[in-house]
């Protein structure tokens, strides 16, 4: 995810940070979108491992 020049990179579906960082509010937001959306998000990455074309999510809004 970016926010005004920042990035953060996070695992799936944990939400784990792997790199980066953003501001501490904005990542409670995206823990709180990961945690909704964690079903679309795992069946998502299965279908890109799989060279298939992912669906789209709802975006963090």
């Amino acid at each position: 995810m970016k926010y005004q020049g920042d990035e953060v990179i996070v695992s799936i579906p944990d939400g784990d940070v792997l790199e980066g960082k953003i501001p501490k509010a904005k990542m409670k937001l995206l823990q709180a979108w990961i945690e909704i959306h964690k079903d679309e998000l795992v069946a998502d990455w299965e279908l890109a491992v799989a060279g298939e074309q992912p669906y789209k999510i709802e975006p963090l809004r």
